[in-house]
């Protein structure tokens, strides 16, 4: 095989044998976030993500992978932080409201019009989450045209925290990219 695209069957169409990759990778279950970034000076960023995954127990590591012509991939290398905000279900529509780069108000602690705040990391985590992760990037690996960040989990909140809405063990659905009408990848 050579470079980075993945062989087709021999007879097979090419466009075909595309939407069948895709409806394959698409089937694969994701959750839906808003990871939070910052250069650790002024600029902050709130992005929705759906490549997340814990990756060890000890230290705690989580794995996000974000594309490297992101802007919030440039955040998260000079700043070396980034939180993922875990969303309810019932809040599916703030999603949409993360696709591009934010409008930031300093004063306000606002991105896009929604109330932010800095935990142990600094970097901004949305108020309206369900609970959140706080990391330090301790790895990141180039995979194609993603980055794998790994982060040590600093902090975690959920439930009756004062920044975070009320979570109720088992019973608050959490987002997920079935959910929505959105699909990333493939």
């Amino acid at each position: 095989m050579t470079g980075s695209v993945s062989p087709i069957p021999d007879g097979a169409d090419p466009d075909e044998y595309d939407r069948l990759r895709r409806r394959v990778l698409w089937t694969m279950p994701s959750g839906l976030y808003v990871v939070g970034s910052t250069d650790g000076v002024d600029r902050r960023n709130l992005m929705t993500l759906n490549w997340a995954t814990q990756l060890a127990f000890e230290p705690k590591l989580l794995g996000i992978s974000v594309e490297a012509e992101a802007y919030t991939h440039d955040l998260i290398e000079a700043g070396e932080v980034f939180s993922l905000c875990i969303i309810g279900r019932e809040d599916r529509a703030i999603v949409r409201k993360f696709t591009k780069p934010v409008e930031v108000d300093l004063a306000a602690s606002t991105l896009n019009g929604f109330a932010v705040h800095a935990r142990t990391t600094g970097a901004p985590v949305l108020d309206l989450c369900a609970a959140f992760l706080d990391c330090v990037v301790r790895d990141r690996v180039a995979t194609g045209d993603h980055t794998l960040f790994v982060g040590e989990v600093r902090a975690i909140e959920a439930g009756d925290h004062r920044y975070v809405k009320p979570l109720a063990g088992e019973e608050v659905p959490i987002l997920r990219m079935e959910d929505t009408r959105m699909n990333y990848g493939g």
